[in-house]
């Protein structure tokens, strides 16, 4: 992790270096600093540019894992205030109820995946004037439909 900025002895980074390394955008990184998410960034005294410091960068990196993972902004608040105390089972459970949800959404998409593989199996059949196959096609589809409401 490379910083191009100085200020003092410590090394710190431009929001855009910040921006690449940790996949969120800057309008993102200034939000997480609004909404206290992050702690106040120090200002380039010249420019007045954001210059994010090394431990704010590595908070910034979790952040960014957090967020791909689909983790809400409570959640995320709750990690890091946990990460803070060392609270283990409050972590663990932060975690273990992302995964939960994660397991849902994947079913979902299983589901939704079923049902347009299906689809494209019953037009197929009905491009290749295959009344069998487009009949199974449609026996099969209804099931995943109730699944889907």
């Amino acid at each position: 992790m490379a910083a191009t900025g100085k200020i003092g002895d410590t090394s710190h980074m431009t929001i855009q270096e910040v921006s690449r390394l940790s996949g969120l955008s800057e309008p993102t990184l200034r939000y997480y600093e609004k909404i206290g998410l992050i702690s106040a960034v120090e200002r380039d005294e010249s420019s007045g540019h954001r210059r994010y410091g090394p431990a704010v960068v590595e908070t910034i990196e979790a952040l960014g894992c957090l967020r791909s993972s689909g983790m809400s902004l409570q959640d995320m608040r709750a990690y890091l205030q946990h990460l803070e105390t060392t609270d283990a089972a409050r972590l663990r459970e932060v975690f273990q109820r992302n995964a939960e949800r994660l397991a849902e959404e994947i079913e979902r998409m299983r589901v939704r995946m079923r049902y347009l593989q299906l689809k494209a199996d019953l037009w197929s059949a009905r491009e290749r004037g295959d009344a069998e196959a487009e009949y199974r096609a449609v026996t099969a589809i209804m099931p995943v439909i109730s699944d889907m409401q």
